[in-house]
């Protein structure tokens, strides 16, 4: 996954002056904004000037804050905003949000950002720019305050800010924004830094607010990339060679060309085994004058497809080679105190082995995009998590300078990761600049499901010595695993572990004999971010095996975690997150919801509860699951309670919903999603074998708390995912005696107890 910063360092260093520029819109508004940095000299010779991340105070004291991130329902596009309205100081209801276009520009080094960072990945938005946001806000409003005390001519000190006004009480004198403006808009920008709002002053920040375009998304009037259009386009859609790798062998498009409204039909290559991914497959493009015509067109193709490298793969195979794997010795890559001592000498060794299967992202909306190639430029509409990266992928296809390549964003249909790859708008570049036209590519829901940058798989093998007082004194974690770095470029074969693998990650620094190790499987599954990346598997495992060791030493689970998060405390963890890991933080969530579900309290025979939590990107969650299970194997999900300590809570509105669809998205995972290879192919390809969780599946009874935590927010996107599969899993064994250690559930209760 890529993590990108709101600004470079070169941004940073040039002081503050040239970090941030202000000036008067041509309706007589104030402007504040981000100069373009380290322009190449032509441009320099011509005043530079280009305003990037913005704050516009318009004449009417209307407020317009642009937001550069894309919006992927995170709710970045209401919680950035949010922070420089704060500082700013004026009324949320004034304020109109603004989606920014990618924004990069060529400089004598190369290409830096115009904008900030821009890109939706790794729950860094508000992280990255808390500082950055509020900065440009404050500086706005101490910029309207020296406008004042000039023209009433008094001292700065004797001036402050109420929403939308500034006010100097010697005077009793009042002065809107608006009528500020043109002055402050002819001033230089202040060298000093802005003093920041108190957290206790915060009016905005804090504070439920609705996401901005809430109204519109609910009335249909929101756009995201499927409503996207421009004048003389076409359609398009691809038909994928299924086969992983495979190639096509002969077309018949006789049938197709029939077909009212196609317009062409052509080949479209895919890359060679093992190269890096720049489309997923190989295929056939039809390109028509409507959607419907292109997937009619498409379905007409006679095609026979190579089978490539991978025919023979299949899940049954993938798992034996997990196993055998496993019988040798992989890479360590980590090893703390004398594990085979340790474990030697234990009173007790528990094993387990645990399975994390393949899984498909399933956005609400498939992938689609519009490219227009022409002569010297490009013009792409897209829903992309990662613009750059829809820049960078038309400029491979095309060798157009990447400053000549425009990308705007629309809303997105759901990323979960899928959409940090533009594997879709490579496609529409290809096919736009074969036909000499814009066109508009759209995935059905099949190619969605069978052509995806999977969740990786991999079997885990869990090993822990205990003493005889219980304690644990020596534990391994070993995984072979088909990795997401798989066919990535510039990655180090010693570095493939790394994003399956976070070795700080607990009981890192807290058990002192430790060891991790990686083993690589071959597969020709392609695969990439998943929403918490590693941490769904490893948070499931790990948390299972917790349970596993206190029930084996007789120990209540709980007070085992209790007793090894400890006090409070930070541990170095140098991993995405970092640079810190206070595991006492999970001991409150822990102790939340353990008491919000009655942890401790009997129940009937069949029903039970399990707990959870886990450290993801920075932020700390939480789960406790209640559940019953008949002696038929029948599970019934009772009630479920969630916590999350994201540190200074933004949008409070907005961490509880992205804590229930994290939970709902993880009680869905963990139940029914599975992606299986059968002979070289996917053999899913629609929800009716790929089952996303129904409503009814989801409890009534469902509890969120928020409890935040020091000065600084973290991300949230990913927090509320993955301690609820090992919750789950826990109170299923409490209640029934059966122990999951493969995901998804599905039927195996059932199997288990019949």
């Amino acid at each position: 996954m890529v993590f990108m910063k709101a600004r470079n360092a070169t941004q940073i260093d040039q002081g503050r002056r040239k970090f941030l520029v202000g000036g008067l819109t041509a309706t007589g508004g104030f402007l504040l904004g981000v100069p373009v940095l380290n322009l190449v000299a032509e441009e320099q010779s011509n005043g530079g000037g280009s305003i990037g991340f913005f704050v516009e105070i318009k004449p009417d004291n209307r407020v317009i804050i642009g937001v550069a991130q894309p919006e992927i329902g995170q709710g970045v596009k209401t919680s950035m905003p949010m922070l420089v309205a704060e500082e700013l100081d004026v009324d949320w209801s004034a304020v109109t949000v603004r989606q920014m276009p990618l924004g990069i520009v060529k400089t004598a080094d190369g290409y830096t950002w115009k904008y900030g960072g821009q890109g939706a990945g790794g729950s860094t938005a508000v992280t990255d720019n808390w500082e950055y946001l509020r900065e440009v806000g404050a500086t706005a409003r101490q910029m309207l305050v020296m406008a004042a005390a000039e023209h009433w001519s008094v001292p700065r000190a004797q001036c402050h800010t109420e929403p939308g006004i500034v006010v100097c009480d010697t005077l009793g004198a009042r002065l809107s924004y608006s009528e500020l403006a043109a002055r402050a808009a002819k001033l230089p920008v202040p060298e000093e830094k802005p003093v920041f709002k108190d957290l206790s002053d915060h009016r905005i920040i804090g504070k439920p607010q609705k996401v901005v375009d809430a109204r519109e998304i609910v009335t249909g009037k929101s756009r995201y990339g499927i409503d996207a259009e421009m004048p003389g386009m076409r359609y398009a859609a691809i038909e994928r060679c299924p086969y992983l790798d495979g190639t096509l062998a002969s077309v018949d498009d006789s049938a197709a060309r029939q077909v009212p409204g196609v317009l062409d039909v052509f080949p479209v290559d895919g890359p060679k085994p093992g190269e890096p991914y720049l489309i997923l497959a190989s295929g056939v493009a039809v390109v028509a004058d409507s959607t419907w015509a292109a997937l009619q067109g498409r379905r007409a193709l006679k095609i026979n497809w190579n089978k490539g490298p991978h025919a023979n793969e299949n899940t049954a195979s993938f798992w034996k080679q997990t196993t055998d794997l496993l019988a040798g010795t992989g890479q360590v890559v980590r090893d703390d105190g004398d594990f085979d001592q340790a474990l030697a000498q234990a009173e007790t060794v528990i094993e387990a082995r645990y399975e994390i299967p393949f899984v498909n992202h399933a956005p609400l909306e498939p992938q689609n995009c519009i490219v227009s190639i022409e002569q010297d430029r490009a013009l792409v509409i897209a829903p992309t998590q990662m613009p750059s990266g829809a820049n960078r992928a038309v400029a491979a296809v095309t060798d157009l300078p990447r400053e000549n390549i425009q990308v705007e964003m629309t809303r997105v249909g759901g990323g979960f990761g899928r959409r940090l790859t533009n594997d879709y708008v490579a496609e529409a570049a290809m096919i736009s600049k074969k036909i000499g036209a814009p066109v508009k590519l759209q995935w059905s829901r099949e190619d969605d499901v069978k052509h995806d940058f999977y969740r990786p798989s991999g079997m885990h093998e869990m090993r822990a010595g205990v003493d005889e007082q219980g304690q644990i004194t020596a534990w391994t974690q070993r995984l072979a695993s088909a990795g997401k770095y798989y066919r990535r470029p510039n990655v180090k074969p010693e570095d493939q572990f790394k994003p399956e693998l976070y070795v700080d990650d607990f009981p890192a620094q807290i058990i002192e004999n430790l060891r991790v190790e990686w083993l690589e499987v071959q597969s020709g599954v392609p695969r990439g971010s998943w929403r918490a990346p590693a941490h769904t598997a490893n948070a499931f495992v790990v948390q299972s095996f917790l349970d596993e060791i206190a029930h084996a030493s007789g120990r209540d689970p709980l007070q085992l975690r209790l007793d090894l998060y400890g006090e409070d405390r930070e541990l170095a963890y140098g991993q995405h997150g970092g640079p810190v890991f206070n595991p006492f933080r999970l001991s409150r969530l822990l102790k939340q919801v353990a008491k919000s579900i009655d942890y401790g309290t009997a129940r009937p025979a069949g029903r039970a509860v399990g707990i959870a939590s886990h450290f993801t990107f920075g932020g700390y969650g939480a789960h406790a699951v209640e559940v019953t299970v008949s002696k038929a194997g029948e599970l019934t999900i009772e009630r479920i309670v969630a916590a999350v300590d994201c540190g200074v809570v933004v949008n409070p509105l907005g961490v509880e919903a992205q804590l229930e669809g994290g939970t709902i998205d993880g009680l869905s995972t963990a139940l029914n999603l599975e992606i299986t290879v059968q002979d070289g192919q996917i053999e899913q390809s629609n929800f009716h074998n790929y089952r996303l969780l129904r409503m009814k599946d989801v409890p009534i009874q469902f509890e969120t708390h928020v409890m935040p935590w020091g000065d600084k927010p973290t991300g949230m996107g990913e927090m509320g995912l993955p301690s609820l599969a090992p919750a789950l899993t826990n109170a299923i064994f409490n209640a029934s005696g059966v122990r999951i250690r493969k995901l998804p559930i599905k039927d195996q209760l059932k199997k288990a107890l019949s």
